[in-house]
């Protein structure tokens, strides 16, 4: 294994379990840090600077758009969200496999500029009829946004093809252990 870290990368449509899939390889394992993305959302509760995120103001998220200083970036709903080059360069350079869960299009922003760096992991649900039924039971959505989700989910899986590896989640247990077995066989734990 190089001293060199790796970027893994995890997409997944709203509501596949890709969130309990990463904190469970975070529980399990050491050797992870998660990216930290950078936003100029206003902090929530407790959050602190450089821990949940980089919080900055608009003009300074500007600003590091015109240098360049952002792997990718996209804005949400009025506030900004990108990952900071430096977090990723620095990281890297220290032999750290960072984690990154990400949309579609920010992962492929990744991939095209750190391309030997990147495992690139797409995790998908047995069935949209099933990722209707777990957005459901979630109940933090409402009618309509559960449909966005699912159309949007329709356009995020056809882009599993630009993935190193695509997992179906239709048990949580078999899926990790897939998910165990391809990051043992890449180096990664």
């Amino acid at each position: 294994m190089s001293n060199k870290g790796r970027l893994i990368v995890f997409s997944a449509p709203s509501g596949s379990g890709k969130t309990t899939l990463i904190n469970m390889l975070m529980k399990d394992h050491s050797g992870f840090i998660f990216s930290i993305s950078a936003t100029t959302r206003p902090p929530r509760g407790n959050e602190k600077d450089g821990v949940e995120y980089f919080f900055l103001s608009e003009s300074q998220f500007t600003k590091k758009i015109k240098n360049n200083e952002f792997v990718e970036h996209k804005t949400v709903y009025g506030n900004s969200y990108g990952t900071l080059r430096s977090f990723v360069e620095i990281s890297l350079k220290e032999g750290k496999n960072i984690i990154f869960d990400i949309d579609v299009q920010g992962a492929l922003a990744i991939k095209d500029q750190y391309p030997d760096d990147a495992l690139m992991i797409f995790i998908y649900p047995p069935s949209i009829e099933e990722l209707k039924k777990r957005l459901i039971i979630r109940g933090t959505d409402s009618e309509e946004t559960i449909e966005n989700r699912l159309k949007f989910a329709k356009n995020e899986m056809e882009k599993m093809k630009e993935y190193s590896y695509n997992i179906c989640n239709d048990s949580l247990k078999d899926t990790y252990a897939e998910l165990e077995r391809i990051l043992k066989k890449e180096g990664v734990i």
